[in-house]
């Protein structure tokens, strides 16, 4: 009940706040807030198009408040070499609600997103439902301060687009691996143009290190990472960096190319997403935790339909010698470490490196077509060896997808996934298979 409460509670803070932002130093400013005849009590409602929510404005421009969502509903059947039976199952993918705003001319805006198809978290968790809640200042033009839950651009690129632009059914697995996804935490983003066409972005972050909000204690110490992006040939139409396919069907060629670090002191889990799933101690029963390190590097490219995304990630773990005690599931401590210590820690984590390339073609009228590998090599001591949910280190996939509008608002997506597993790999009731697997997915979207 608390993560619902605490959902309430913002989202009347945000909808109080642009009538906030309108009072003046006069002691019958709500008053005149409230009156009919009264111009601030007027409200416009912007012309509305299928997938860009709807817009109320003040008749001054003084704010806007914007509301929109959508429902993506997928069906997937598995594939296991030498089994006989497919393993099939329809799914709420994603239900999301998303109330942003921003008032004196755009210099503090703010956003809050929840999706309700996550919303199973388990005691005191938010990080099911909650995606997004932050608000942002530009104290000067190409400069935005942000404080709060959102997505990090330490991760990587494909992170960064958004869930409903994607080209092909679901990221890829080198956003699963390693991505952190969302952080609590401030946020540094800058646009600068350089010379007549390029720009030059960088983002810098200092977050909690522990994922999404919970109402649980948070463990470790801080997350210091930076991006920065360069975008020789000018900025992408209609904000076509941050989308999937080419809807836009760039004029003149426009690419982004960009690299992440960074620097993750003390986590408690295998990649920085969650907190306290994964805890150590020394001698004195105090916390000793693993450091995580990660660089990317990634480029994104479009032109007349034509679009390719390549990504790199590799990730590090610094062990710390102190630590002589687990925590097990159960609150209890071990010393038992089955060998070496810092090689059982490593093991617990998403150790290696991964690379992820894909292109499409869209066409004119909007039929996709894409194409998508996915390569991992992970360390001699990884998580990515567990044989149930990982151990597979090559991903073909093809999709083919259907946009019905010009604002990605309704499409039809289906792919096929062929997926290589390594010896020992486990299916989905825990039992080692023969050989690869084949994955059948096709999703329905609709957005308002």
């Amino acid at each position: 009940m608390k993560k619902y409460k605490f959902i309430v509670m913002l989202f009347i803070l945000i909808l109080w706040f642009p009538a906030f932002s309108q009072e003046t130093d006069s002691e019958d400013s709500d008053t005149e807030t409230l009156t009919a005849d009264s111009d601030a009590a007027k409200i416009i409602v912007n012309k509305y198009r299928l997938g860009d929510g709807i817009t109320f404005s003040a008749p001054d421009g003084g704010y806007n408040i914007n509301l929109r969502g959508f429902l993506q509903t997928t069906f997937e059947t598995r594939k296991y070499e030498g089994d006989d039976q497919f393993y099939s199952r329809f799914r709420m993918r994603r239900l999301r609600l998303r109330l942003s705003g921003d008032a004196w001319g755009g210099k503090v805006s703010y956003r809050l997103q929840t999706d309700f198809a996550q919303a199973n978290g388990g005691d005191g968790e938010l990080s099911g439902m909650l995606l997004d809640a932050f608000i942002a200042y530009k104290p000067v033009k190409g400069l935005t301060l942000s404080f709060g839950q959102k997505s990090t651009p330490t991760d990587n690129r494909e992170l960064g687009i958004t869930s409903n632009t994607l080209q092909l059914v679901d990221r890829s697995k080198l956003s699963s691996y390693f991505g952190s996804i969302r952080e609590v935490g401030l946020f540094v983003d800058g646009s600068f143009r350089i010379g007549h066409t390029a720009y030059l972005r960088p983002s810098i972050v200092i977050t909690d290190g522990d994922g999404s909000a919970t109402f649980t204690r948070r463990h470790g110490g801080l997350k210091y990472g930076a991006r920065i992006n360069y975008l020789p040939f000018g900025l992408f139409r209609a904000y076509g960096e941050n989308r999937g396919g080419d809807m836009a069907r760039e004029v003149t060629p426009k690419l982004s190319v960009g690299t992440t670090f960074s620097y993750n002191v003390g986590i408690s889990d295998r990649r920085g997403r969650e907190s306290g799933s994964i805890l150590y101690l020394n001698d004195e029963n105090k916390e000793a935790l693993p450091d995580y390190i990660k660089f990317g590097a990634d480029f994104h490219f479009k032109y007349m339909g034509f679009s390719v995304l390549g990504e790199f990630v590799k990730t590090w773990a610094h062990v710390p010698s102190e630590i002589t005690q687990r925590v097990r599931n159960d609150g209890t401590t071990s010393t038992d470490f089955s060998g070496n210590m810092k090689d059982y820690v490593k093991a617990r984590m998403m150790l290696g490196a991964g690379y992820n390339i894909q292109a499409g073609y869209m066409f004119q009228n909007r039929l996709s077509i894409d194409a998508r590998y996915t390569h991992f090599d992970p360390d001699k001591n990884s998580f990515l060896h567990n044989e149930l949910y990982f151990n597979r280190n090559n991903f073909y996939e093809f999709g083919v997808s259907k946009y019905l509008t010009k604002s990605y608002a309704v499409k039809v997506q289906a792919s096929v996934v062929f997926v290589d597993a390594e010896p020992g790999s486990k299916n989905v009731n825990s039992i080692v298979t023969e050989g690869n697997e084949t994955l059948l997915q096709a999703m329905i979207q609709f957005s308002f």
